[in-house]
């Protein structure tokens, strides 16, 4: 298996500490006749938030192929696991082999091909037929909400619970703050890894370069790190693309992201 390199992206979203244990359990074998454009991954680490795993497996997997949907539930079910789809088998089939067992905030993942596409896949490659690909997902998942083994399982315990008397207690997760890397668009930009001696006019010299600047402001007490606004988030989407890792002394990148709002 290709090993995967941390993108600067990623940075603090992999985990290279500490390699899976000998005794885990291998991931499933898959052959070529299982392949699908949609992949089914499990083991992801349940204390981060859906948005935050949907964010990172689309920035981990969008160099192996066009990503048209990530998927990742909330409910007590489908905790811990998540559906990539891409545009074609040969992309699915390659970030498969390469990402299997990539540790994804320090949890390996276990990677498969899904039974079947996702509604993004035929929507892309099958549209003339997508309301019966629909219909079809929608009737097996009726036909089987009694007796799909994991849901009467929960409802016997929930049962067991109710009369004993005792409320099902779910955990409070905890608030894991998203990474920097996957913040929401902003017009305020927030740039680190600043050279010490760097001025207002430098930054408003390199920035004014993509329309719509309105300020720069530099932080008196911490000279590495600044704020760059501009009108509106699409002239600042544009400038961060741009700059983010441009060395301006020659030698450090400096990192851009959008401000936390």
């Amino acid at each position: 298996m290709a090993e995967v390199a941390p993108t600067d992206a990623m940075e603090g979203v992999v985990s290279t500490e500490t390699p899976p244990p000998a005794d885990a359990a291998p991931p499933p074998q898959e052959s070529d006749e299982d392949a699908c454009e949609t992949l089914y991954i499990q083991n992801l680490n349940e204390k981060i938030k859906p948005d935050v795993i949907k964010a990172s497996l689309r920035g981990l997997f969008k160099s192996y192929g066009e990503v048209l949907d990530v998927v990742a539930h909330k409910n007590l079910r489908m905790r811990g696991q998540a559906f990539v789809s891409f545009d074609s088998k040969e992309s699915a089939t390659k970030a498969l082999k390469d990402v299997q067992r990539f540790p994804l905030y320090s949890k390996p993942m276990q990677i498969s091909f899904a039974r079947s596409r996702s509604d993004a896949v035929v929507k892309k490659l099958d549209g003339e037929n997508f309301d019966q690909h629909k219909k079809r997902r929608e009737d097996h998942k009726k036909n089987t909400r009694y007796t799909n083994p994991l849901k009467v399982k929960l409802k016997a315990k929930r049962m067991a619970s109710e009369m004993d008397g005792a409320a099902v207690s779910i955990p409070k997760r905890p608030n894991v703050q998203m990474p920097d890397e996957y913040l929401p668009p902003n017009k305020i930009l927030f740039l680190q890894n600043l050279p010490e001696n760097v001025t207002r006019e430098r930054l408003e010299g390199l920035f004014s370069q993509y329309p719509n600047l309105y300020e720069v402001r530099l932080i008196p007490t911490k000279r590495d790190i600044a704020f760059v606004e501009y009108i509106d988030e699409a002239s600042a989407t544009v400038a961060k693309d741009a700059l983010h890792n441009f060395k301006l002394d020659g030698e450090n990148k400096i990192k851009i992201t959008f401000a936390r709002k």
